[in-house]
């Protein structure tokens, strides 16, 4: 009598992000929801009630594959929470209210939080994974290019205030993330293109290569996509394990772009622009900045405005935008230093990135003024 098989699994790529007892691993391919998600979690011990912090724009379309994926492994615990698309529910409200029906659900210690959407959606349900109870299992499910690359990976977590983006969170490292491609395919073109800023991001502060290759168009059809997420998650992985909680000054790299992008977020409300889009516009800036204060070869800052454009993302603001709130919104940036002033990450070169550099407010405003006119 011939021993049954295992089951063949997607074939799929694996990035570790080695950080000691908090390690875990990013799972990336095609076809994750259906088994592999439910075999990893399985295999990692999360047996016990699974709440599923969803987006609700995406709750029809995922929801019932993941909880059979979940049910095939044993874990037929599983409750949904919806949540209103886009940053308006990254907030203390809907933060609350998540804390609350955990609670009437009499969820315990060995739970799990499963954030199963965007960037938006796994910052608040991280933020509650780490407070409830002081902190209990989360499992990170990203269905958005810009949460693959980058918000599902470092244990970052949090909400906004009416005073700024990001200003409340806890670093709370998830148990796994698992980053099915496919769920790209749905996906907006314009959420696609959002997702493309962090990923140009990755290239232009480390990799020339990823530069080079992103500088072309990129779709969610491409074969190498999956090649492309893992390097973006490679390169985080390492800056996240050298500098975790963002206190040598390293993992402020991965901030190229999001001090002008944030403040164009503060200042249009989270209404006008796609994080990606507003973190696109920051790049520009940062680029130009670079060029009158680090050395960048003008030719490089070029080819950074050239590549967010053949991704289909803004290098303009529109001519409605608040210059003055702008650059109100710069003082409220979480990442002000003690004196007040912003710390700036700049290129020496593409793909040769620097940290803690200080700026004179001329400098900072020629910026802002460079994004209303090509």
């Amino acid at each position: 009598m011939t021993e049954p098989t295992a089951p063949q699994l997607p074939p799929h790529r694996t990035v570790r992000v080695d950080l000691g007892p908090r390690a875990y691993d990013v799972v990336i391919g095609r076809g994750l929801l259906d088994e592999v998600l439910g075999d990893e979690m399985y295999k990692l011990g999360l047996k016990g009630q699974v709440n599923i912090i969803v987006d609700q724009s995406i709750l029809e379309a995922y929801a019932k594959r993941v909880d059979i994926s979940l049910g095939l492994s044993f874990m037929m615990d599983n409750s949904f929470h919806p949540v209103q698309p886009g940053e308006r529910g990254k907030s203390l409200e809907y933060f609350g209210e998540l804390l609350r029906a955990l609670a009437a659900e009499k969820v315990s210690r060995g739970g799990t939080i499963l954030a199963l959407g965007g960037g938006v959606i796994g910052d608040l349900a991280g933020f509650v994974a780490a407070t409830y109870l002081r902190g209990i299992n989360f499992v990170q499910v990203p269905t958005s290019l810009l949460a693959m690359v980058d918000s599902s990976v470092g244990g970052k977590t949090g909400v906004n205030l009416p005073e700024g983006k990001n200003l409340v969170g806890a670093f709370h490292q998830p148990k796994l993330v698992v980053a099915d491609l496919d769920t790209l395919a749905t996906l907006p073109p314009r959420e696609f293109s959002a997702g493309m800023a962090e990923v140009i991001k990755y290239g232009a502060i480390r990799d020339t290569a990823l530069f080079d290759r992103v500088s072309k168009n990129v779709t969610p059809a491409d074969a190498d996509l999956d090649a492309i997420v893992e390097t973006c998650v490679a390169i985080k992985a390492r800056i996240v394990e050298r500098d975790e909680f963002e206190t040598k000054g390293e993992r402020a790299l991965l901030n190229f772009g999001h001090t002008i992008g944030h403040a164009i977020e503060k200042a249009t409300g989270y209404k006008t622009y796609l994080h990606g889009e507003a973190i696109s516009l920051g790049m520009r800036a940062a680029a130009w900045l670079s060029v009158w204060q680090a050395g960048l070869p003008e030719a490089d800052a070029r080819r950074i405005e050239s590549a967010l454009a053949a991704n289909g993302l803004p290098l303009v603001l529109k001519p409605e935008v608040d210059r003055a709130a702008i650059l109100a919104a710069l003082g409220n940036d979480k990442k002000v230093a003690a004196d007040g002033k912003n710390r700036w990450i700049l290129l020496e070169a593409c793909g040769e990135a620097t940290s803690g550099h200080e700026l004179s407010t001329g400098l900072v405003e020629q910026a802002v003024d460079l994004l209303y006119r090509i």
